[in-house]
């Protein structure tokens, strides 16, 4: 049984997630547990029973906003799940939503950081060994792709000035978690840049004595050299030169050293 009982009520922002999303959560974690080659269809969900409270945040009464439902808070389900079951540390919780655009170009990407670290079990569930995590790279809910370099570059007036491995982001442990990336573009003319996020608070929850992974940034470098620090959910009016860097989170570690 999974059982969503004590989630918070719906929420008057847009983080609330319908139930179906909810379920392909559910499913996917359960999915990737076998160790078999099954098809993936409803059948899979057959011997599990869920219960998600009506009127929570996981199964809101219309007209709540879910738009961050699928980006945001499925990845989040999808960590609690696999923390629970003590299978592996926490991976980013969050697609990191990136748009930007004015009149005439609109642009939306999702940006990839760190996934957690996790053990290997034999059938009795004892500990065999485990996996690090991986950095920069797309975890569990969020299977999107960026565009080439070459093409965003070609299509849209900016400029990407680097994306690599954010250094020490990712939790401590006998496995340690995955690296998060720093992603910096610059603007070569006006624009609105606006970022929904998680994890900006909280790292990446470690496991079996792991440390959790660093939080994420969102901050905008402006061309005279002046930063400012966006929240979780962030805008900023981007003039020629300035810079939108994304700093994604770290994944968590497992086991203690």
């Amino acid at each position: 049984m999974i059982d969503f009982t004590g989630t918070s009520a719906q929420q008057a922002n847009n983080f609330n997630a319908p139930t179906a999303v909810c379920m392909a959560a559910v499913l996917y974690v359960f999915r990737s547990l076998v160790d078999d080659d099954i098809p993936l269809n409803a059948g899979c969900l057959k011997p599990i029973e869920v219960i998600i409270p009506p009127g929570s945040m996981l199964n809101p009464h219309p007209p709540a906003s879910v738009v961050a439902g699928n980006v945001e808070t499925s990845t989040c389900i999808t960590n609690a799940l696999l923390g629970a079951l003590g299978v592996s540390a926490a991976s980013q919780c969050t697609m990191n939503n990136f748009t930007f655009g004015n009149d005439r170009y609109q642009y939306y990407e999702t940006i990839s950081g760190g996934s957690g670290a996790g053990g290997l079990f034999d059938e009795t569930g004892g500990l065999v060994g485990g996996f690090a995590g991986t950095g920069v790279v797309q975890t569990h809910m969020t299977n999107s792709r960026l565009t080439d370099p070459e093409v965003l570059e070609f299509r849209f007036p900016v400029r990407l000035e680097s994306y690599a491995l954010r250094p020490d982001s990712g939790g401590a442990g006998r496995w340690p978690g995955g690296p998060g990336g720093v992603r910096r573009i610059r603007f070569l003319e006006p624009m609105t840049a606006s970022i929904l996020s998680n994890g900006r608070q909280h790292g990446a929850f470690g496991m079996a004595g792991g440390a959790p992974g660093q939080p994420g940034i969102n901050r905008v470098v402006r061309v005279d050299g002046t930063v400012e620090t966006l929240a979780h959910i962030g805008q900023a009016q981007m003039a020629a030169g300035d810079v939108f860097e994304v700093h994604t989170p770290g994944g968590g570690g497992f086991g203690s050293r």
